[in-house]
């Protein structure tokens, strides 16, 4: 006989993670100066001794994503895109706290 457990996904496990990024996400279309906030939590983030490896990996990706441009919708399209960088980003919501209202 063989045991099945049931685990979550690696990336997009965590729904109410990925439902607080899509709000903020929402609210920074609506309102493009909030993103400051996002980019002053990278900041903060960036300022901590002891970092996690893969929140800091994550900072720096998104950092090359506002090199780019200051383009919302560019943005946006990044943080949804299925690739490296929008997984990346997308595994830590903490980058977006102070974005969407509760």
């Amino acid at each position: 006989m063989t045991r099945r457990h049931n685990r979550q996904k690696k990336n997009g496990g965590d729904s109410r993670g990925l439902q607080f990024i899509y709000a903020a996400l929402e609210e920074l279309k609506a309102n493009p100066h909030k993103l400051d906030i996002v980019k002053s939590n990278c900041n903060a983030f960036k300022q901590q001794p002891f970092l996690k490896k893969g929140l800091l990996l994550a900072v720096e990706r998104f950092e090359w994503v506002f090199e780019v441009d200051d383009n919302i919708e560019r943005i946006i399209a990044q943080v949804l895109a299925d690739d490296y960088i929008g997984k990346r980003i997308r595994r830590y919501p903490l980058l977006f706290k102070g974005v969407a209202s509760d």
